[in-house]
């Protein structure tokens, strides 16, 4: 605000800040609407969360619950859109779920899951049989 004061106009306020003069007349008209008070910052002017933090907490503790379960399977989008359903009564459409979970902290980069029946034993004997195409190991 000091080169607002300072008298200098707009358009090269602008240009030494690198930002659109839009931006500096919004805060210039703020300034002298509200003082100071008016360029704080603000709530965005989007829609507001559906989930409640507690329900936030929830989910995040279901997701974490699942996502480190050794029992096969894996929790994908649409799973989560059902149990946001049937435990809050809120509906998130499936491709909306990803920026919920991304609000959280979680990345949706998943792992191959673990069949319930897969056998470290079996695949190291698997990997010492020799294909045909295979070098011959020496010894």
């Amino acid at each position: 605000m000091s080169l607002f004061l300072g008298g200098d106009n707009r358009t090269n306020i602008a240009k030494r800040l690198n930002v659109a003069r839009a931006s500096v007349n919004k805060w210039g008209h703020s300034y002298l609407a509200d003082g100071l008070a008016g360029l704080n910052n603000r709530r965005g002017a989007g829609r507001s969360n559906k989930l409640t933090p507690q329900q936030f907490d929830k989910l995040s503790h279901y997701i974490s619950k699942h996502a480190k379960s050794s029992d096969g399977g894996r929790l994908t989008g649409a799973d989560i859109v059902q149990y946001i359903q049937k435990e809050f009564n809120v509906r998130y459409s499936p491709g909306h779920i990803y920026k919920v979970l991304k609000s959280l902290g979680y990345s949706w980069i998943t792992t191959r899951s673990k069949h319930p029946k897969q056998s470290q034993e079996a695949q190291d004997a698997f990997k010492k049989v020799q294909a045909g195409n295979d070098p011959p190991h020496s010894i």
